[in-house]
């Protein structure tokens, strides 16, 4: 016949404890929040102020974002290309996606001739759909 108090000790070893799986969780969480937004950030530019419509509503697997800096550099996901390299990337992403929309971020000191040759180059291989970011104006 078996003692009560020996089956109460073998209950108790049979429930896993959960607290140490639970810091685990909280802690992954904290630095999956802190990390995230540092994956998303792009180059330093300043953009240009205007006054403009509100974005329509693309999925974020649809755009490929184009940097220029005022030195005119081009940058594709935060490394810099030449222009012949992105607009390679750019179509080959183009025939994978025909719903394909390039944003383009042009620093406000950048030159005309690099953002004319990317919207060239863009437009000669079919890719007609992009966006000039640029940064609303301060309200009053």
């Amino acid at each position: 016949m078996r003692r009560f108090s020996q089956r109460s000790s073998l209950v108790t070893l049979s429930e896993i404890n959960i607290t140490p799986l639970l810091d685990l969780a909280f802690v992954l969480l904290i630095i999956f929040v802190i990390t995230t937004p540092l994956l998303e950030k792009g180059l330093e530019l300043k953009l240009p102020k205007t006054e403009g419509q509100a974005d329509k509503t693309v999925r974020k697997e649809d755009v490929r974002t184009v940097e220029i800096t005022a030195q005119g550099v081009y940058a594709l996901k935060g490394r810099p290309v030449r222009l012949d390299q992105l607009i390679r990337e750019l179509v080959a992403d183009f025939r994978l996606n025909p719903n394909l929309v390039v944003y383009i971020r042009a620093d406000e000191n950048s030159r005309t001739r690099e953002l004319a040759a990317l919207i060239s180059g863009c437009q000669q291989n079919g890719i007609t759909r992009y966006s000039l970011r640029t940064q609303p104006p301060e309200r009053r």
